[in-house]
């Protein structure tokens, strides 16, 4: 089953990497931080890295596929880094953008 889910999920977050990073701003989709919502600069900025960065996640969680005894983690893992990572950074292009 996980040879399975492993390449779906890879092409999931491929996708949600090229979709994020063409989002325009709003309320729906994309990384809806308090900052990057305030801000159309912080919004792009972080969009265009999320979706460089969710695309590199999927190309990752393929290469789970070669060590199937830690695929899941090749999915898990990239996936909570990006997330922690873009939320820090949208923080940081705000404050200097306030600064």
């Amino acid at each position: 089953m996980t040879m399975m889910i492993i390449p779906a999920l890879g092409t999931l977050f491929y996708c949600l990497g090229i979709l994020t990073e063409n989002a325009k701003r709003n309320w729906f989709i994309g990384i809806r931080t308090p900052w990057t919502l305030s801000s159309d600069r912080v919004w792009d900025k972080t969009h265009k890295l999320g979706g460089r960065l969710f695309r590199l996640t999927g190309v990752i969680a393929f290469i789970g596929l070669f060590f199937q005894s830690f695929a899941i983690l090749f999915v898990v893992v990239p996936v909570i880094a990006v997330a922690v990572y873009l939320t820090i950074y949208s923080f940081m292009e705000y404050r200097k953008i306030k600064s």
